[in-house]
């Protein structure tokens, strides 16, 4: 089935949609949302991404990223995506929203009007393997030394989202 992207402008106003991986191929900007969720110790989840993604497979990043259908709020696509990807139910809570580019390899490009989402999960997950490889929980702390020292092993739009995440943390 193929998947579409909403397509926007800096101010949110749709344009149309395209197909997923053409509207990754032309660079062009579209809704998406970013979900980061933590365990009562603070500890951020990471997921690997499953080796048969079309791009930044086997690499980390937060615990999801999507983007919301054309009939779809920012939050109930983040709740779709956190069932499908994770097998889990969980609260969330927008934090912020802001636009992002990133060159993620082979020609493709993340532009992304991204709404940041946060919610806490203690409990088992039930993995989807054709989205998740694995997943684990990392303190912020020893996420920064990891990222520091082996970047490649993170996907390009979550190093920019951490940061501006915690740009947000300490406004």
């Amino acid at each position: 089935m193929e998947e579409f992207v909403v397509l926007v402008n800096p101010e949110d106003k749709v344009l149309g949609l395209m197909e997923k991986q053409q509207a990754h191929i032309n660079g062009l900007l579209h809704r998406a949302f970013s979900v980061f969720l933590f365990n009562s110790n603070g500890e951020m989840l990471l997921q690997k991404r499953a080796s048969g993604k079309y791009h930044s497979p086997l690499k980390w990043t937060n615990a999801v990223c999507s983007h919301p259908r054309s009939e779809e709020t920012y939050l109930e696509g983040a709740k779709r995506r956190v069932k499908e990807e994770l097998g889990i139910d969980v609260e969330l809570s927008e934090k912020f929203n802001f636009i992002y580019k990133a060159d993620v390899g082979n020609g493709l490009w993340e532009h992304e009007l991204d709404h940041v989402f946060t919610g806490t999960f203690e409990g088992e997950f039930y993995l989807n393997k054709e989205e998740v490889e694995e997943v684990r929980y990392i303190s912020l702390e020893n996420l920064n030394q990891e990222i520091s020292e082996n970047p490649d092993n993170f996907t390009e739009w979550f190093k920019i989202i951490l940061e501006e995440y915690k740009h947000h943390l300490h406004s």
